[in-house]
């Protein structure tokens, strides 16, 4: 059940991720990088609070809990916001293929390689 949680939330975040990066890209004319960069910061933002409520059931509010999870969350996700960024700098910039296409290629990988941590690390001490 926790991964149709994770599918339903993963698509969210995704969604929060590509009409972040779609409204800074497109509408507001902010560059590539930075554009991805700001989707990134909601979208995990928004994942870190479904992911510990709602995914995998951490209810622990102490201290020592949630410095644990706020600082392997944010780390494997700064980890795998490198490998996006740098996914649509390599696809878009230097290759000058389809944003969004792009953009939603590299949210895919980025999905499976997020849930991979979460659960053996982030999360593994405090759910399941």
């Amino acid at each position: 059940m926790k991964i149709v949680a994770y599918i339903v939330f993963g698509v969210l975040t995704t969604l929060i991720n590509i009409m972040c990066y779609y409204l800074a890209f497109n509408i507001f004319e902010i560059n590539n990088v930075l554009s991805t960069i700001i989707a990134w910061v909601m979208a995990v933002a928004f994942a870190f609070i479904t992911n510990k409520l709602w995914v995998f059931d951490s209810r622990k509010f102490d201290a020592r809990t949630l410095l644990y999870e706020c600082t392997t969350f944010f780390i494997c996700r700064v980890a795998t916001g490198v490998l996006d960024v740098g996914i649509m700098y390599v696809a878009v910039d230097l290759m000058e293929w389809n944003s969004l296409l792009w953009k939603t290629l590299s949210n895919v990988l980025v999905i499976v390689i997020n849930y991979a941590a979460s659960k053996l690390v982030i999360f593994a001490q405090t759910c399941c």
